[in-house]
């Protein structure tokens, strides 16, 4: 008799949510296949990493190469697929953005970045979105609200929120901070943001928002962080989110994309910063820092992103889902909005007793999607298949989608 159910339950830390009742054996494009031969069609690109689908052939090729030649070193110790991968990311940025360390994690990155900038400025304080998602980290976690703040004990000092825009975004962000003016007590270092909120449930603020903001840190001294985890990397039709709103980060953080479901991360920044981090010792490095395996993957996802143009393809992909969801959105009023940019995209979902429900129906009609719990809000489905998904693909997940709506609504 099988006990693996029987093993999750005497053995596994639960770490969030509830697991999904399915045996996952294997995966291929698009496509999970589980242990009793169910395929279902994976509309997150696992943990909304897996931009090239899963096990993809440059991939797989890759760390099959690369494992049996190097793939971990001393801290220390360099090769050519950091440097090169280093290079080639510093190449797709704005020219004052040169500088790249490697790591795993987003959290890990988002960890880095702010130590960094706390140290450049010689400050310590720290403002994010109400509704952000930095990591689990101590710093990461303390700029993080959207969930997991409490019964944790005391975050890091000096962390503050500021609204996630809407309305008359404008008057907003100013008495935001006005707001963090009168609580700070003038150590100001950084604020730490997503283009596009995604577990604050796929929020993107309007063109000249991210300017005033740039605009807000500059008058304060406070360099600006963009998290792009999700939204990097061609995602959102381009290849990195802000470049839509003309602003250029003092610090980017990469992860999630950039591995393409293996644990890579960046922080990259200025000539500037980077000289005055080190002038001051900055010391960040886990034991993963500027491993060779991870980087051959990296330059990999970067040869397949340039040489089929996925930047492109997310745009024409993403119309193509953002009209099926619209379609779907005008036959179902239990569907309030469809936002979003690319192939990251959200369905707002009006009664939050149902999100679940149809959540279950997907999966049990062959789609995986995942749903962001709001309070006050309802549910929002946050829709990420793979750059590399078909048409055909993103056709067969709006049919269920519409069918689980209409079964459950």
């Amino acid at each position: 008799m099988d006990t693996f159910w029987d093993d999750v339950d005497r053995h596994l830390v639960r770490y969030g949510g509830t697991f999904t009742r399915e045996i996952i054996d294997s995966a291929s494009g698009s496509f999970l296949f589980t242990e009793d031969g169910r395929r279902i069609l994976d509309f997150t690109s696992g943990q909304m990493s897996a931009i090239l689908g899963h096990s993809h052939p440059r991939i797989v090729s890759t760390v099959r190469r690369q494992i049996a030649n190097l793939d971990h070193l001393f801290s220390g110790m360099l090769s050519r697929p950091v440097v090169d991968l280093a290079r080639r990311l510093a190449a797709t940025l704005p020219p004052s953005l040169s500088k790249v360390q490697l790591l795993t994690t987003g959290a890990e990155s988002n960890e880095a970045a702010l130590r960094m900038a706390k140290l450049v400025t010689g400050k310590h304080e720290v403002v994010s979105f109400a509704r952000s998602w930095h990591g689990m980290t101590a710093a990461a976690a303390a700029a993080t609200y959207s969930a997991g703040r409490k019964g944790y004990g005391p975050a890091t000092p000096g962390n503050f929120a500021i609204p996630a825009p809407s309305g008359d975004w404008q008057t907003q962000l100013d008495l935001a901070f006005d707001l963090i003016d009168a609580q700070s007590v003038g150590s100001l270092a950084a604020c730490i943001v997503e283009p596009i909120l995604s577990s604050g449930g796929i929020l993107e603020p309007p063109v000249g928002y991210f300017a005033a903001l740039s605009a807000k840190c500059r008058e304060r001294g406070m360099l600006l962080i963009l998290d792009e985890a999700q939204t990097g990397l061609c995602r959102t039709g381009t290849w990195y989110a802000f470049e839509r709103d003309g602003v250029v980060p003092d610090i980017l953080t990469l992860s999630k994309t950039l591995g393409a479901g293996l644990p890579l991360a960046a922080v990259i920044t200025s000539a500037e910063i980077e000289e005055e981090a080190h002038a001051r010792n900055y010391l960040f490095f886990t034991t993963h820092v500027s491993d060779p395996l991870v980087a051959a993957v990296g330059n990999a996802v970067l040869d397949v992103l340039e040489e089929e143009r996925l930047d492109e393809q997310a745009a024409k992909l993403g119309a193509f889902l953002r009209n099926g969801l619209n379609d779907i959105a005008a036959r179902h009023p239990l569907v309030s909005d469809v936002r979003g940019r690319g192939l990251l995209v959200g369905v707002e979902i009006a009664d939050e007793s149902l999100s679940a429900p149809i959540t279950r129906k997907c999966l049990e009609l062959g789609l995986h999607m995942n749903i962001v719990q709001i309070p006050g809000m309802g549910g929002v489905f946050r829709i990420a298949p793979p750059l590399t998904a078909t048409e055909e693909e993103l056709a067969l997940g709006l049919s269920i989608l519409d069918e689980a709506i209409g079964a459950v609504g």
